[in-house]
């Protein structure tokens, strides 16, 4: 904000102070414009235009050049001033020498005024013919490098005034043409008005327009900034600091939840901001006991609705769990089985494999070591089992049995997973230094779904007869009884 006032201030003071500048500096251009022309034109009506171009005419023979350059290297005016008188000029050219000198001698602010025999418009030079007494005689005839404001000008149309810097300071120029009886342009009358004051000032002026535009700028600065802390910043800072206390709670008060409380009594935007937040922070408090009274009631009703679900939850999973491992029981087998001949009657696409897991020895454990020593035996090839198929449901169908529904990962390794769970049991049963419920073993058949299967049943019947094959092999290979 505050370098946007700077900014703006700076813009508006310095704009203002160009725009001052320059209409007092064209002003007083016009000015010296029109004093230029009026003074050329006025002397080159006083001036005889037949007698310039009888002079004119002599000074371009090569006589006269002749002799005005041996009269400027020998500084001998006498030269030149025979000559004229010889030619029944010299009368004539005094005289309008004298008109010069008198004119910038009364008209205050002329520096040069001056006659030019001026070329075609295709020339570079020009010859002086006139000067005033201050300039020797013999630059009379004097070729001059044409100015450049004249250059491929007609001496009928001659330019505007104009205001230069050059090796003679600041002038403003202007030539008028002069003419003879005849009506023809003999020559150009040249007015320089000295301007180095003016641009003095002018300078002057520029550097006090400067320094008032920083002195005002500074001043209307400080001004702002003073004015926008009291009526904008601090009313802002204030609240702010206000907000940050607020602590909405549906159980206190707005003075102890820290509603914004402040002395803003303006009407302006400010003003209005603050009515703002302080409303809606009211109607926050407001809306959170609302909510917390609504939030009782549902929580009364929910409390209700929960403590039945949780006791249907409870027994719908004790109704499908086998108690001692864990595991889906026999009930939950049936379900799941349900679901995927619904499946097949209604010509769904399924893919599945079934496992069937039946343990050895376990009648054995528990004849001999007890029903507890039977418990740790069947968690712990159930553990085995389950370790075996992470991705798929188990269910404990039996005492000893168990089966896997093969799904996904399980489903595309299956036959990878079986070997591994088969060597597992092998390895296990041939710990021989362990305890005998600790010595899991199990035989392990499987199969999958094919497309000729109209229910699951038929996989589960191919899955049982592998696994007494399995079973038979065992029996064969350590000679005991697997039951």
């Amino acid at each position: 904000m505050y370098i946007f006032v700077i900014i703006t201030v700076l813009a508006v003071a310095f704009g203002t102070s160009a725009i001052a500048f320059n209409a007092e500096a064209n002003q007083i251009d016009r000015y010296y414009k029109q004093n230029t022309a009026d003074n050329a034109r006025n002397f080159a009506t006083m001036v005889d235009g037949d007698f310039l171009r009888e002079l004119r005419d002599v000074a371009r023979t090569d006589e006269f050049q002749a002799l005005r350059e041996k009269a400027e290297k020998e500084a001998n005016e006498a030269l030149i001033e025979d000559y004229l008188k010889e030619k029944g000029l010299w009368e004539k050219y005094s005289e309008t020498r004298d008109m010069i000198t008198n004119y910038l001698e009364n008209m205050e602010g002329i520096k040069y005024l001056y006659i030019i025999a001026h070329g075609d418009k295709n020339a570079d030079h020009d010859m002086y013919l006139v000067d005033d007494k201050e300039n020797p005689i013999y630059e009379t005839g004097y070729y001059e490098e044409r100015e450049a404001e004249l250059l491929g000008m007609d001496i009928a149309n001659l330019p505007e005034p104009t205001i230069s810097n050059g090796d003679w300071g600041w002038l403003c120029s202007d030539f008028k043409p002069v003419y003879d009886s005849d009506g023809e342009c003999i020559c150009i009358v040249g007015c320089d008005v000295g301007m180095d004051d003016v641009m003095a000032e002018r300078k002057k002026l520029m550097i006090f327009l400067i320094v008032g535009a920083l002195a005002l700028t500074c001043l209307v600065l400080i001004a702002a900034v003073l004015f926008i802390n009291r009526v904008v910043v601090n009313p802002l800072n204030s609240m702010t600091r206000e907000m940050k206390k607020f602590k909405p709670s549906e159980t206190l008060s707005y003075e102890e939840s820290g509603v914004i409380d402040i002395d803003i009594r303006s009407k302006d935007e400010i003003g209005e901001i603050y009515q703002g937040i302080r409303s809606m922070q009211i109607n926050i408090i407001d809306y959170l006991r609302d909510m917390l009274a609504l939030e009782k009631d549902k929580e009364k009703a929910e409390s209700d609705l929960k403590d039945k679900d949780e006791r249907i939850d409870q027994l719908s999973i004790e109704s499908y769990t086998d108690s001692l491992t864990g595991v889906g029981n026999k009930a939950a087998y049936t379900k799941k089985m349900n679901e995927i001949n619904q499946k097949l009657e209604g010509s769904e696409e399924v893919e599945f494999a079934i496992a069937m897991v039946d343990l050895n020895n376990l009648k054995n454990i528990n004849d001999e070591h007890g029903h507890r020593a039977g418990d740790q035996y069947l968690k712990g090839c159930c553990h085995m089992v389950c370790e075996a198929f992470k991705h798929s449901p188990v269910y404990r169908i039996g005492g000893d049995e168990f089966v896997a529904l093969l799904q996904g990962t399980d489903y595309e390794h299956r036959r990878e997973i079986v070997d591994q769970l088969k060597e597992q049991f092998i390895q296990a049963y041939e710990q021989t230094e362990e305890s005998p419920w600790l010595r899991y073993s199990a035989a392990v058949g499987l199969a999958e779904y094919a497309s000729d299967d109209n229910t699951a049943e038929l996989v589960f019947r191919r899955a049982d007869a592998a696994m007494y094959e399995d079973k038979a092999q065992f029996k064969e290979k350590y000679g005991v009884d697997s039951r």
